[in-house]
């Protein structure tokens, strides 16, 4: 109980409800509460629709409660794939989780889409939970009860100037490591300059992905920006690493 008075809890709680009335603010529909606002699917089918172009052929409003665990199913199916869970993958959230209120798996889950439709959106960082789970047993060894406490972490720490060095070492090994194939690394120094014109990173990706990408379908030597790739062309560090450090937690060899 003492979690829920976290400053940083709060400001979490805040910042995500300020987030999904702004999203859905042209739809008219505002949220007070991310427990008893969102279990029944309605304001998740939205943000979905919103944020993810997704139409599902589902009922606007459940009122009963095999209705709103139906509706969920499938809303929650989509979101999982959009978020690139798998199945058999242990995840912070679920149907039941969701339907029941539960106030960590909503967060979870609300962060993790936060994450993935606008990473943009600026969420208080370290915010951590910490839990207690009572199990009651009424059969052997006897009727008794098991207590366990543990730690959840919700948001994650600010990148410290080393960890961000680590990281980038990590990225830089990882691309090179999939690039020596077609004769290609990258060079520290040069790093931003060498993504900045998109061949690399469609050629990258093309080789993680396994498939080869016709040149005609893009400019192997762009001469203008036109001809390459947005946020990248600026060579802007933030975006440049959000789209490699992505491709590196999807692909990276154990």
């Amino acid at each position: 109980p003492t979690s829920l008075k976290d400053p940083k809890l709060e400001n979490l709680k805040q910042a995500l409800v300020d987030w999904i009335n702004k999203t859905l603010k042209a739809e008219h529909i505002v949220i007070q509460s991310l427990e008893e606002d969102l279990y029944d699917g309605l304001v998740l089918h939205h943000l979905l629709a919103r944020l993810g172009n997704v139409k599902l052929d589902v009922e606007e409003i459940a009122l009963t409660g095999s209705s709103q665990l139906r509706k969920l199913e499938a809303v929650m199916k989509e979101l999982d794939k959009m978020l690139g869970v798998e199945d058999g993958c242990p995840i912070k959230w679920d149907v039941k989780l969701i339907h029941n209120k539960d106030l960590l798996a909503t967060i979870h889950l609300l962060v993790a889409m936060a994450k993935a439709f606008q990473p943009e959106l600026n969420l208080p960082p370290n915010v951590k939970i910490d839990v207690v789970t009572v199990e009651v047993s009424l059969f052997s060894p006897g009727p008794g009860c098991s207590i366990l406490q543990w730690m959840a972490l919700v948001t994650a720490p600010l990148l410290t100037p080393s960890l961000l060095n680590f990281r980038f070492q990590a990225i830089l090994h990882f691309v090179n490591q999939n690039m020596a194939s077609l004769g290609l690394q990258i060079q520290s120094p040069a790093f931003l300059s060498q993504f900045a014109d998109g061949v690399i990173l469609l050629l990258l990706i093309g080789q993680l992905e396994g498939f080869f990408i016709p040149l005609v379908d893009f400019h192997l030597t762009p001469a203008n920006d036109a001809e390459m790739v947005g946020y990248i062309v600026s060579q802007d560090v933030a975006a440049t690493l959000k789209v490699l450090y992505a491709l590196f937690r999807k692909h990276k060899r154990n």
